[in-house]
């Protein structure tokens, strides 16, 4: 009998948008004290018990950056990784959000900076390749061209 490996959806993955008068830029953040301590990312986090996806995506960037969201998308896609230390496959859904360019970000613990950046700066930054895989369908679909409006999520919580 072969051994299954089991498929875990409990996180999202949230990408931030700007239309500066320089262009389009992502908003990264930079990881403190976790494994990922450093590292450049997106805003991410768990789904908490009687949440959905996109709540977790609206509450998770409120807590990060201080964000009210109230343009968020669903990107039509999900990230996917092997964890080994689970020996688990990790699908995140994403999501897409615009800002105005007046925007406060406030971080919290978990970050020690931030940076608006261009898509290509974004593709040095991120560490994973499936971060820049889901980079690239978000700047092809989100700003390249303009998201169906059947994508929209609700802006509350």
């Amino acid at each position: 009998m072969s051994k299954e490996i089991p498929i875990r959806c409990f996180s999202i993955s949230l990408f931030v948008l700007c239309n500066f008068a320089a262009g389009w830029r992502v908003l990264l953040l930079k990881r403190s004290g976790n494994m990922l301590n450093g590292q450049w990312c997106q805003i991410a986090g768990g789904i908490e018990h009687a949440e959905t996806a996109w709540q977790t995506a609206l509450r998770e960037a409120r807590e990060e950056t201080g964000l009210q969201l109230s343009e968020l998308y669903s990107a039509d896609c999900c990230e996917q990784f092997y964890e080994a230390h689970r020996d688990a496959i990790t699908v995140a859904p994403v999501f897409v959000a615009y800002v105005d360019e007046a925007c406060e970000i406030t971080l919290n613990h978990e970050h020690s900076e931030y940076r608006w950046v261009s898509f290509a700066d974004a593709h040095e930054l991120l560490t994973f390749p499936g971060q820049r895989k889901t980079l690239d369908w978000v700047k092809t679909h989100f700003t390249d061209s303009s998201p169906s409006p059947l994508l929209k999520m609700p802006s509350t919580l």
